[in-house]
Formats: structure tokens, C-alpha cells, sequence
């Protein structure tokens, strides 16, 4: 008997994202695949909601919203930085995706859109956000809940 994917489950998987043009945006299927449990933020939970209902060996391709997966662009994510915040050895540019941390220590990306004298305009809504994606998804293995024990491993 196969084991369906709930929530919880320990999942291995390979997994490709894919815009409306052609152009893959990532994929683990000439890598390592991925082992996670559901829900534990390794991919966002419009994707993860996806693979409920899946077995090991199944394999589909789902055409999905950015906006659903990643959330809608926002103005409020778009925002003016001095460049006194930038290391003065990082030569800018527009169009140029930049790497920041948060103040909890997540990393996330942000596009400079604009440079002027004294300010970099940087976007931090998700790239993918407001297109059209393929997500295509291989279940190699899919185990039981994963039950907590109260620890970090």
C-alpha cells in the first residue's frame, strides 16, 4: 500500500518552477532531490497544498498563479534605501538582485530598480510574483507523519 501525502508526511521529491515563456526558474531534477516534512516551511504552502493526495511515483505538472504561490506584488514592498546602507565596495546597478537579511536573519532578495545620487529604490516583492508558473512535481518517496518529539534535531 502506498502512502498518500498529508499533512506532516516526510516527503522526497524532485521539483521544477517554469514562467509562461519557457524559462526555468529552479529545479532539483538534475540534483539532489528535496526531503522536507510538510509544513516545515521548506516550500511555501500554496505549493505544499499541492502535493496532498500525491503517492510515491506520482508525478504532475500544475499551472498556478505566482500570486497564489508567492503572494501579490505590493507598492509597500518597494523602498527607498540610502546608499549609506550599502557596502561602498558594491558597485550598483539597476536591475541588479541583491541579497539582504532581515532583522530575524532570513534572506531575502530585492531588485534595485532605480540609483540616484543618494538612494537606491529597491523592489522586494517575490520575482515570481504576477506570473504564470509550471510546477512541475516527482514523488520519489513519501513516508508517514512525522510525529514531534518536543526537540530540534
Amino acid at each position: 500500500m502506498q502512502l498518500k501525502i498529508t499533512d506532516h508526511s516526510l516527503v522526497t521529491l524532485h521539483f521544477s518552477l517554469t514562467l509562461a515563456d519557457g524559462t526555468e526558474a529552479i529545479s532539483t531534477f538534475d540534483e539532489e532531490p528535496l526531503t522536507f516534512t510538510l509544513g516545515d516551511g521548506s516550500m511555501t504552502e500554496a505549493l505544499e497544498q499541492q502535493l496532498i493526495g500525491m503517492s510515491q511515483g506520482a508525478e504532475e505538472y500544475l499551472i498556478l498563479s505566482g500570486d497564489e504561490v508567492f503572494g501579490p506584488a505590493t507598492q509597500d514592498k518597494i523602498q527607498r534605501m540610502p546608499l549609506s546602507d550599502f557596502p561602498p565596495e558594491m558597485a550598483l546597478s539597476p536591475g541588479q538582485v541583491i541579497a539582504f537579511s532581515t532583522p530575524a536573519g532570513d534572506e531575502v532578495g530585492g531588485v534595485i530598480l532605480e540609483l540616484d545620487q543618494t538612494e537606491a529604490l529597491v523592489d522586494f516583492n517575490h520575482p515570481l510574483s504576477g506570473q504564470s508558473i509550471t510546477f512541475r512535481v516527482k514523488v520519489l518517496e513519501a513516508g508517514p507523519p512525522e510525529l514531534s518529539n518536543g526537540t530540534d534535531d
